[in-house]
């Protein structure tokens, strides 16, 4: 599987891990929660923008219809999580520099206001900030470099939740899902998300030690720094597609 754009279907060791979250979709599965499996593996970036979707091996692995699958893939779509091409069948979406700039905007009014309303936030809700941060730091050890950005998306998630708002939760979901398919544009992930941990650390103590405003600043400077980089990223594929093309 490439992971900077290039259309593959996805196949092999992906469907047998998705055949594992058969367990999670009871008899009476909906295409909502299909749609939750499918998105939980775009998070956990093992779904490459651009990839094509086979109905019959995603329908097989989980043990669901057609119509069910496909009421699914139309969800995602509203996400902007899939896109369908006439004749060809379901992909990946593949972000752009504009969604990434779109995305970050959302990200700074969701994360940065549920920081700096953080200071009744109860225990639990911080600890859970602490444990992405932890989950990282143990990806590290063992040298995962997508297994770190899958906790950074844990990390932000626990951020959002601080706001204890159901909406916000949905919300955060739908968009941390659209970021990672963002994050596959980085050709070196070890260098690109291994430097944000400390960062992590440092917001999360800032949070656990009540100071909710400067771990909020804190996050707003990390945004722009992570933008400008993916925003770079997307500009040097672009012109190597279009030296490709001349």
């Amino acid at each position: 599987m490439t992971r900077n754009g290039v259309d593959v279907t996805v196949t092999g060791d992906w469907i047998g891990r998705l055949a594992d979250s058969k367990g999670a979709l009871e008899r009476s599965s909906t295409a909502e929660r299909v749609a939750d499996v499918l998105r939980d593996h775009i998070i956990e970036g093992v779904m490459a923008p651009g990839a094509r979707l086979s109905e019959e091996a995603i329908g097989a692995a989980l043990g669901v219809s057609r119509n069910t699958l496909r009421e699914s893939f139309r969800l995602l779509g509203h996400e902007r999580l899939l896109v369908h091409e006439f004749h060809r069948g379901v992909f990946v979406a593949k972000p752009t520099a504009t969604d990434v700039v779109d995305l970050y905007r959302v990200r700074r009014a969701l994360e940065l206001a549920a920081l700096r309303g953080a200071g009744g936030a109860p225990e639990k809700a911080v600890e859970a900030v602490g444990a992405a941060v932890r989950e990282g730091e143990e990806s590290l050890e063992r040298g995962d470099w997508w297994g770190i950005g899958t906790a950074n998306m844990h990390f932000h998630q626990a951020i959002a939740a601080l706001s204890a708002s159901p909406r916000t939760n949905e919300i955060m979901r739908q968009l941390l899902a659209e970021l990672r398919l963002v994050f596959h544009v980085m050709a070196a992930p070890r260098e690109f998300h291994a430097p944000y941990l400390s960062h992590n650390r440092e917001i999360y103590e800032l949070l656990r030690d009540g100071r909710c405003g400067t771990a909020a600043d804190r996050l707003a400077e990390y945004f722009d720094v992570a933008e400008q980089q993916l925003v770079g990223a997307f500009a040097a594929l672009a012109g190597s597609e279009k030296q490709g093309a001349g």
